[in-house]
């Protein structure tokens, strides 16, 4: 009997040194903890082109966030009906924390004028960081002979339907920029929608359209060159970063529109692992230098976190819902 137990216990220490021996495989199988997350690099979708605002920060925060965790931050560009192609790549990724969306103003106005979308973006995505808002900026070609708001009204007055304007895509923050202008000053300007502001501003420069809506990251470099001219900013003030170009609200009272650019993830990710991206996320909003970066692109930084980008979605829906209502945008099906 004693020869027995005796064998019972040498099993049972062999069974639970066995189990503290687990192959590489297995212990891979089970899901990162806050602790050890991330363990592999991260996607980082954005619903616009390579060289956008979204784009620009997105890689300053990877950038930032490599520095730290030594996970790489994959930008994946998924340009495309104003983010909604984005979105729903993002929906039918994996909620494990290794699939994060770039959320910007643009795919709220996107989600408000489209019918019949395949998901809904305030409840199908979980916050993880409201980074910053920013202007966008209206830009013509040199050749057009408006050198101010003014000047430019009373060009598109004079020739209605002549002058053209390029968005993002139909439904985009730039489209809804552009028709609230028209509606607010009795201009005619049509719109020509593109796959990415990239595309709209190459036009621009070519004069193939007259003018366009950008975010100073991707208006910058066109600005700054002499390219493009710039003529006003569409948030209600005059932007720090550009202080000699006036707001467009100067020559059209009540006229304000700005971008924002937030982090989401899939609903159903660990809420640990969304608070430790979280946090890491809205300290560097704290840094010096990395402010420094954004500042210089033109960005308001915020530094909200989940809760903050919470409520913030909740007051720019009813915002730009409004917007868009008073402003008739509407999308064909």
């Amino acid at each position: 009997m004693r020869a027995e137990r005796g064998t019972t216990k040498r099993l049972l220490a062999a069974i639970a040194v066995l189990g503290t021996l687990a192959s590489p495989a297995t212990q891979a199988a089970q899901p990162a903890t806050k602790q050890t997350y991330p363990e592999k690099p991260i996607r980082l979708i954005i619903g616009s082109a390579p060289g956008s605002g979204p784009d620009i920060i997105s890689r300053l925060v990877a950038d930032r966030l490599y520095g730290v965790w030594g996970q790489r931050i994959v930008v994946d560009s998924r340009p495309g009906v104003a983010g909604v192609i984005s979105a729903e790549l993002a929906l039918r990724s994996d909620p494990d924390g290794y699939t994060w969306m770039m959320l910007t103003s643009q795919l709220f106005v996107a989600t408000s004028v489209y019918p019949d979308l395949k998901f809904n973006l305030d409840k199908d995505f979980v916050s993880i960081s409201l980074i910053g808002t920013v202007p966008f900026v209206q830009m013509v070609n040199p050749q057009v002979p408006a050198k101010s708001i003014a000047e430019l009204i009373a060009l598109a007055k004079k020739s209605p339907g002549k002058l053209r304007y390029g968005s993002a895509g139909a439904g985009a923050s730039e489209h809804l920029s552009g028709v609230m202008f028209n509606s607010m000053t009795g201009t005619d300007m049509l719109h020509v929608p593109y796959k990415g502001i990239a595309q709209a501003i190459a036009d621009t420069l070519s004069n193939e359209v007259q003018l366009t809506y950008a975010v100073y990251p991707a208006a910058r470099p066109h600005i700054d060159s002499g390219r493009l001219r710039a003529t006003g900013v569409t948030t209600p003030k005059r932007s720090p970063v550009l202080p000699n170009i006036p707001a467009i609200a100067e020559a059209v009272p009540g006229y304000a529109m700005f971008g924002w650019y937030s982090i989401v993830a899939p609903a159903g990710t660990p809420p640990a692992i969304l608070a430790k991206a979280s946090a890491e996320v809205v300290k560097g909003t704290k840094e010096p230098g990395f402010v420094e970066k954004l500042k210089g692109l033109g960005i308001e930084v915020v530094g909200g976190g989940r809760k903050e980008l919470d409520d913030f979605r909740r007051t720019e829906r009813k915002r730009i819902a409004e917007l868009v209502k008073a402003a008739g945008v509407t999308v064909k099906p």
